[in-house]
């Protein structure tokens, strides 16, 4: 079961070039599904790491998210597919202490898929947010998806991981998250 006081939330490559590469469904519900589970981890006092490949060529994390995240906004650079490969990133991951991982992002067939296989074949507990990790085309993200869960990786949506980490309306910080739902 995940559980917020044992989970990192790890955002890849949302950034402005990768974002407008979608199409606008996907786009709009890209920036506003990622504005809700950033600021869901900051109330719950999640870790967030950011990456971005490449950015240079491909922009920053998106300015609302960067807004969000103020100071905690502080991004990784990568140019390795999977953010294992990147030690410094993998470092920030291991400091943390904690053995479940939240990931979502761009391309979900590419950087998404390689690092959630990665991070479980290193024993990490990993959860895919399904609804706000993309791909350029729609069939790639279904075929990345249909094999991480075969490989026994959950994909779960963005209501589904924020349940899960209030666990129940009793927790101090229900009607807050509920709010960014509704």
């Amino acid at each position: 079961m995940l559980n917020s006081k044992d989970s990192i939330l790890i955002m890849i490559d949302v950034q402005d070039k990768l974002v407008k590469m979608l199409n606008e469904k996907n786009q709009n519900e890209m920036v506003e599904k990622t504005k809700k589970i950033v600021r869901t981890a900051k109330i719950l006092n999640i870790d967030t790491i950011t990456t971005e490949q490449y950015p240079k060529g491909l922009g920053a994390t998106i300015q609302e998210v960067q807004e969000i995240l103020g100071e905690k906004y502080l991004p990784f650079e990568k140019t390795n597919f999977s953010v294992v490969k990147e030690d410094e990133i993998f470092e920030a991951i291991k400091k943390t202490g904690k053995k479940q991982v939240v990931l979502f992002g761009i391309e979900a067939h590419i950087c998404v898929f390689q690092t959630a296989i990665e991070l479980k074949e290193m024993g990490y507990e990993v959860f895919v947010v399904y609804d706000i990790s993309h791909s350029r085309k729609d069939e790639e993200k279904l075929l990345a998806m249909k094999n991480l869960s075969q490989l026994g990786i959950l994909t779960l949506s963005l209501e589904m991981v924020l349940f899960m980490w209030l666990t129940g309306s009793k927790n101090p910080n229900f009607k807050e998250v509920q709010a960014l739902i509704k």
